[in-house]
């Protein structure tokens, strides 16, 4: 299991782990846990028709930032 923030814009969306290591480019459909509340919830990256990234059950303006974990 691997924890960092997730980082997106309208081309990629990626996991940063510490200053310079990144995850391999993200893709729609892949699963993450995501910090809220201070808990671990389950979601999916997703793309909306508009081009902007949003996760499946994660009520925010701006996923940018949010501190997931990933099972590799």
């Amino acid at each position: 299991m691997t924890q960092g923030v997730l980082l997106c814009n309208p081309e990629r969306c990626k996991i940063r782990f510490d200053l310079e290591e990144f995850s391999d480019e993200l893709c729609c459909g892949t699963c993450l846990d995501v910090m809220v509340g201070g808990r671990w919830k389950p979601s999916r990256l997703e793309m909306d028709g508009e081009d902007r990234w949003y996760l499946v059950g994660i009520h925010t303006n701006d996923i940018n930032g949010l501190r997931v974990r990933t099972y590799k």
